[in-house]
């Protein structure tokens, strides 16, 4: 089976859209400072975004692996249970970042911002999901299953700032 992951570094226009808007690079898994779960499992970079915000599998596994995701303010987030999820957010609303209700309103016009850049989002969001045999659920599912991954199981997932010990904030709360 063909990961998840070969398949972007195979193939161009996913890697592309996934870069932008999804604003996730493969090849930016550095965090800019020492983290570590406060649970003690294992936590491994294997993307980021401009901003030196970082996505984390957490524990051991492959691709199905929970995906935390840190930004570089000390702000953290379990965001998917698995790669897939997570691509799936990534091309439905990759605007998530900026949601702070998880409505479809809020989502439209966040949307909108990206439309007036992007006319062809739809198209090539599409194209890049078939590139990747990944079924696309609504924006509403895919907020609503952030927000419950985050505020559900995301709550066993505390970020440490190892040199001091301190635990990042929870980048979505109840």
């Amino acid at each position: 089976m063909h990961s998840l992951i070969a398949s972007i570094v195979d193939n161009d226009v996913a890697a592309e859209f996934l870069a932008w808007p999804g604003d996730f690079e493969l090849d930016r898994k550095e965090h800019v400072e020492e983290v570590h779960l406060a649970s003690g499992a294992a936590l491994e970079g294997f993307a980021g975004d401009g901003s030196g915000g970082t996505y984390f599998f957490c524990g051991d596994g492959g691709e199905e692996r929970p995906v935390l995701y840190a930004d570089s303010e000390g702000g953290a987030a379990l965001v998917a249970i698995g790669l897939a999820q997570l691509l799936q957010l990534l091309l439905v609303a990759p605007w998530w970042r900026d949601c702070q209700e998880f409505t479809a309103e809020e989502s439209r016009e966040l949307a909108a911002e990206y439309l007036e850049d992007l006319p062809d989002l739809a198209v090539k969001r599409d194209r890049v999901a078939a590139t990747l045999g990944l079924d696309l659920p609504t924006e509403a599912e895919v907020l609503a299953r952030l927000h419950s991954v985050a505020t559900g199981a995301g709550k066993d997932f505390d970020l440490i700032f190892t040199p001091e010990g301190t635990r990042y904030d929870r980048l979505i709360e109840d």
